[in-house]
């Protein structure tokens, strides 16, 4: 571990910047889902306890560097106030002498709340001199936004390099969870990677066969894999044009020892809706005018057995149509076997994006799972192999 935490700074009579994510959805003026929130409280309850004043950094929808009210942080302030159990001072800037009053007007055990940092035409391109004027408002710096860990922006990258920076509680889980799950792993590892195209996991893909000793390939993206060996998938939804990078995924895996699980049952229908009529092939026997919509009961098997030899599992993605019954009969069984583990204590499960976390919430097993990520593009990209600018500065600092 590289970084510093909220454990290793002197937090008293301090003012923290602490950057978090808090891209939450709102209709009309009022927040719908406050997850975000709720995961950052406790980074914001210790450095209250600590006796400092957290500073809040955030970016809210894509302004693109010009103001526009539509996405101020304002609103969400009752909202945080509820979450946090504290009072929240709003400022409309997030720099100069109006935040320095308004931080300055704090308090005891208040929260600021500066204004979308993206209102700043500085913020995306990573400016230093914005950062600078950014770092004059406080006395350190804690990252707790691990979903914008992916973009060397302002207020996540150039900011750790000019004051004393450490992980918020948020950030630290996720990255400890990570390193669990791919930096130093209990072994077997088996990885889950589901979804529709091939050509948007393609790192992801060329990572993991390095990685891990079982590759479970599920959804739309089994269906190319499958073509890519030459076995018809009739009107499924496929990547033709991807089979020879399929075919490269293959060799490789083979070379590296990973153990590749494709469909080897197959449900498919001839209309894409819930309760469609449906049956259960063999993979090489799709019908010329189905669609593969999920994977068969002799594949949910073979998953489970991989599953209990396993000691570790990284998740990206369903293994079917899982927004609609019955084609989510797979993803369903394959989550309830992984979370039976997990709370035996035998398997470390680790798994994100937004159709996984979905997935999973309806499965009922998420909460059983060591550890969700919600991410999205940052937690894709550690699985790839990528460096993440803001993690490689709190790193540096």
């Amino acid at each position: 571990m590289g970084w510093k935490t909220l454990d290793d700074m002197d937090l008293a009579g301090k003012r923290v910047l602490v950057r978090v994510d808090i891209n939450v959805p709102v209709e009309n003026g009022t927040v719908t889902d406050d997850t975000r929130m709720r995961r950052v409280a406790p980074t914001i309850a210790d450095i209250l306890t600590a006796g400092g004043t957290p500073i809040l950094l955030a970016h809210f929808g894509r302004p693109k560097g010009q103001v526009v009210p539509e996405v101020s942080l304002r609103p969400l302030v009752p909202a945080l106030e509820a979450v946090f159990g504290a009072p929240v001072l709003f400022c409309a800037d997030c720099r100069g002498p109006a935040a320095e009053a308004a931080i300055g007007a704090a308090g005891a055990d208040t929260v600021v709340l500066l204004e979308n940092t993206r209102f700043y035409p500085g913020e995306e391109k990573n400016d230093a001199t914005l950062a600078g004027e950014v770092a004059a408002l406080g006395d350190i710096y804690c990252n707790d936004a691990f979903s914008a860990a992916h973009r060397a922006h302002a207020s996540t990258e150039a900011l750790a390099h000019l004051l004393p920076a450490c992980a918020g509680r948020l950030m630290q889980a996720e990255l400890s969870a990570l390193e669990a799950a791919l930096g130093a792993p209990k072994r077997p590892v088996v990885a889950v990677v589901g979804g529709a195209k091939v050509s948007t996991k393609l790192d992801l893909l060329g990572n993991l066969v390095s990685k891990v000793d079982t590759l479970v390939i599920g959804g739309g993206m089994a269906n190319t894999f499958l073509a890519a060996k030459g076995i018809n998938v009739g009107k499924s939804l496929c990547e033709h044009d991807m089979a020879d990078t399929a075919r490269e995924i293959l060799t490789k895996a083979q070379a590296a020892t990973c153990a590749i699980l494709l469909p080897v049952d197959i449900v498919v229908a001839r209309e894409f809706k819930a309760g469609a009529e449906h049956e259960t092939v063999p993979a090489d026997a799709c019908p010329a005018d189905a669609m593969i919509l999920d994977a068969g009961p002799k594949t949910v098997a073979r998953i489970a057995d991989v599953f209990e030899d396993a000691r570790t599992l990284i998740w990206n993605g369903p293994m079917g149509a899982f927004e609609i019954a019955p084609f989510d009969a797979a993803t369903n069984a394959a989550a309830q076997q992984a979370a039976k583990q997990t709370k035996a204590g035998t398997l470390i499960s680790v798994a994100g994006g937004g159709d996984t976390v979905a997935a999973l919430n309806q499965a009922g097993t998420a909460e059983d799972f060591t550890y969700i990520s919600t991410a999205g593009g940052a937690f894709l990209e550690w699985m790839e192999g990528k460096t993440l600018p803001g993690v490689a500065a709190l790193e540096a600092s």
